[in-house]
């Protein structure tokens, strides 16, 4: 049973458009609306939401950070060489430049963040299934 179905209909903002721009850095379907459009401001500012399984790939922010503000669901981050962190509404991610990571909804989840993004993204390789299988709360 999926759990927070809440969470497709948006939590505190709405979920946006399907995420076509970044659809081949993510496994499984994401939503992005932006929050911030303002050409004076450089720093994204996005509420992005994943369906259950959904995450991006690996990925490392360059000249920059990365903020996560969870706001619905339950997720899941990880930085290289570290354990992965559950992660549920209330929780807040700090990713500071070079950190390689990646995010995502878990597999029975959806799951939505506000996504606070400085510098240049680099996106690297996907989340395996076989990794991605072997996560547990």
């Amino acid at each position: 049973m999926t759990k927070h179905q809440e969470v497709k209909q948006g939590v505190i903002f709405p979920i946006g458009e399907k995420n076509e721009a970044y659809a081949q850095y993510f496994i499984g379907q994401s939503y992005l609306q932006s929050l911030v459009a303002d050409a004076a401001i450089n720093v994204g500012v996005a509420n992005v939401t994943f369906e259950p399984g959904c995450r991006n790939n690996w990925h490392i922010h360059h000249d920059g950070y990365q903020l996560l503000l969870v706001t619905g669901g339950e997720g899941w981050y990880q930085e290289e060489d570290k354990a992965p962190q559950f992660l549920q509404a209330g929780d807040v991610i700090v990713t500071h430049d070079g950190v390689k990571h990646w995010h995502g909804a878990a597999k029975d989840s959806w799951f939505e963040h506000i996504a606070i993004t400085a510098g240049t993204p680099e996106w690297l390789e996907p989340v395996s299934d076989e990794w991605y299988d072997k996560l547990e709360k």
